[in-house]
């Protein structure tokens, strides 16, 4: 029996993880619309030719009218903040940005008659986790507030779901981390944290070091270890988390992306040094408020129940798609 699939909205579309979606949903011929409010998006990014609105999520008088237009019936929200120090120093702003607005899109999307929310979770909501791999079923305590409202916010899901009869997917991602293969996007981040990318800048003598957090965590090396999945990895398993939600409509589930193995910071830093050719200059420094030491994922759930395999696990590719990108930054304009 062929699925029907329906129109799919995307927000944050024209953001990191969210352009890569759309170009995955593009790619297996789905129908997309993007919803974002480019404060961390580019334009550009969205592909020629799918219908873009420039709004915040927590906007419904805007949201609404563009799901009943389009007769969107999925929904794929990436839109949010996502720095872990940032979060702990600004906490009201990521209630507001991930909980708050986040209500309002759940409200738009059960006014206008969508059946589908595939949420943009995070390893966060574990905090420091007493194991790894980490399973879906471990505890979820948060140590951050960046943690906190992505886990208010699937505890919205699960009640709103039951009560208005939609079903819905919390992915629970772990270290994101390259750049689409074919050189369509990639991180661009307005003063971003994440290693690989800031790491990626230093490479291309954007800045002058990498900053190591932390040196005295209890790990092999001393600094975090991290489970990195490639961004188009990652949006294959939205795809396909997407088909399972329309095939079984009455079921809801919560599944953690990340490879099952982790790379401690400095073994980052020495794998893109062998990438680049050229060593990155490091400076090391104190740990940086609200990073566990370890965050590995157990993906037995995501393999079984999407019979998703990765495309791009080699850390040396992963490496490799980022620093492509990086290099490609000053020729689009991008900074």
């Amino acid at each position: 029996m062929t699925t029907i699939r329906p129109t799919v909205m995307v927000t944050g579309g024209a953001g990191y993880i969210g352009s890569h979606a759309v170009l995955a949903l593009r790619d297996g011929g789905w129908d997309v619309v993007v919803a974002d409010d480019l404060s961390n998006g580019r334009r550009e990014t969205v592909p020629e030719g799918v219908p873009f609105l420039h709004a915040d999520i927590a906007d419904r008088a805007a949201v609404e009218p563009f799901l009943r237009e389009h007769q969107v019936r999925a929904v794929m929200h990436f839109a949010g903040s996502i720095v872990v120090p940032e979060s702990v120093e600004n906490p009201l702003r990521y209630y507001g940005n991930n909980t708050v607005a986040t209500h309002s899109l759940i409200a738009s999307a059960v006014a206008s008659g969508v059946k589908h929310i595939l949420f943009s979770s995070t390893a966060a909501t574990y905090g420091a986790p007493e194991r790894v791999p980490i399973e879906e079923t471990d505890p979820t305590r948060p140590i951050n507030p960046y943690g906190s409202s992505k886990l208010m916010t699937e505890t919205m899901l699960v009640d709103c779901a039951a009560a208005h009869g939609f079903n819905y997917g919390a992915l629970r991602y772990f270290n994101v981390a390259g750049a689409d293969p074919q050189g369509r996007s990639g991180q661009v981040g307005r003063g971003s944290t994440h290693l690989l990318k800031v790491a990626c800048e230093a490479a291309v003598g954007k800045r002058a070091h990498v900053d190591v957090f932390g040196t005295d965590y209890a790990t092999p090396d001393g600094t975090c270890i991290r489970d990195y999945i490639h961004v188009s990895d990652l949006a294959d398993a939205h795809v396909a988390a997407l088909e399972q939600l329309i095939a079984e409509p009455e079921a809801s589930f919560t599944l953690n992306c990340g490879y099952g193995r982790g790379f401690s910071v400095l073994e980052m830093l020495d794998a893109l040094d062998r990438v680049n050719g050229t060593p990155v200059p490091r400076r090391m420094g104190p740990r940086r408020a609200g990073d566990p030491p370890q965050l590995v994922a157990s993906n037995r759930r995501l393999v079984e129940r999407l019979g998703w395999s990765p495309r791009h696990d080699a850390i040396e590719h992963i490496i490799g798609t980022a620093l492509a990108w990086e290099r490609r930054l000053p020729e689009t304009g991008a900074s």
